[in-house]
């Protein structure tokens, strides 16, 4: 080997060194180890009962590496087929095995998404096709569900059939790590510089408006500014793009320190028990969402999305979801 070429290596191991250096110490600063990850903390946090195949072929999750988490079943052949913002996602599991229950046609024959629904929406809009790494397929959905204010958007562009049926509400809270070791006691304490934050991006994800809003109920546009312009630039917020799966993930590896959450995740990663927990929002700062669904226009099992959103509003159903703390509409 020639003297350059050996000495080429040499700096390219210097510079390794460094590098890997500085990357342990930016871990260290964040209380976040390589070494220290636990494979537990990652999606699909469910262990396999959100996927409705009875057969699962070749098992390969890596958590840290591949996992699609928000996609659901076989979509070769399925009876039904299901776009659902991510906000219930860990509520699909038990809807579908009752529903499976009442028409057993459907065991084992369902597919279902559960992205931001503006993504959705913008699947829907690309004929059902999305790329997620390397990998490129299309689904068309037969059924979309979602906030009622994107389901009307969505009917009156004419990618979804009216009637946009409501059928249940959730709020607001802050997510913490467990034991509040910041002390967050409501939303004025997220404007606080020493508080990291991961909050919803509005490009991706409608539960930024809600967020604001309650953050100028709380605070005035001061707070909402803060939080949403001033941390975004200091690097103090991050914005997520996937909120239901990143702020629980970068709260449990010690990036962030809290996020304003949808109240039934926060209670899901409880039930679960991740070391998360939540603050609870007065109802004079807190903001309500509206869950709805229609069926797609041009669905290709439209009797089948039918029957899925009968159930939905359904007592069956709506004990389901109460058991991550939605409300029933009007509740």
């Amino acid at each position: 080997m020639s003297i350059a070429r050996r000495r080429q290596r040499w700096l390219l191991g210097i510079v390794a060194f460094i590098s890997c250096t500085f990357c342990g110490v930016a871990f260290a600063q964040g209380s976040v180890s390589l070494h220290s990850f636990d494979p537990a903390l990652y999606p699909p946090w469910q262990h396999g009962d959100n996927n409705d195949v009875r057969e699962h072929g070749v098992e390969f999750t890596v958590p840290d590496a591949d996992n699609l988490a928000d996609f659901h079943g076989n979509p070769v052949d399925a009876k039904l087929v299901l776009f659902v913002g991510g906000n219930y996602f860990f509520a699909m599991a038990p809807l579908v095995a009752q529903f499976e229950k009442l028409h057993p046609e459907f065991v084992g024959r369902m597919y279902w998404e559960t992205l931001p629904p503006g993504l959705l929406v913008e699947q829907i809009r690309n004929g059902g096709t999305i790329t997620v790494g390397n990998m490129t397929w299309t689904v068309r959905a037969d059924a979309y569900l979602g906030d009622l204010a994107n389901v009307e958007r969505s009917v009156a562009e004419g990618l979804l059939a009216a009637p946009a049926i409501s059928y249940a509400t959730n709020t607001l809270t802050i997510m913490v790590a467990k034991g509040n070791p910041l002390n967050v006691t409501g939303l004025a304490d997220l404007g606080r510089p020493g508080i990291r934050l991961g909050m919803p991006d509005g490009r991706f994800e409608g539960v930024a408006r809600q967020i604001k809003e309650s953050l100028r109920k709380a605070g005035g546009d001061a707070l909402q500014n803060r939080v949403y312009d001033e941390k975004v630039k200091d690097g103090s917020t991050v914005l997520t793009r996937i909120h239901h799966r990143q702020t629980p993930l970068w709260i449990m590896q010690g990036r962030v320190d809290a996020g304003v959450t949808w109240q039934s995740e926060a209670v899901f990663q409880e039930q679960v028990g991740h070391p998360i927990e939540h603050v609870n929002l007065p109802l004079e700062q807190n903001s309500t969402g509206v869950y709805a669904a229609a069926v797609v226009n041009g669905a290709s099992h439209a009797d089948a999305a039918r029957l899925w959103l009968e159930f939905i509003t359904s007592k069956d159903a709506g004990l389901i979801f109460a058991g991550y703390g939605f409300k029933p509409l009007g509740g």
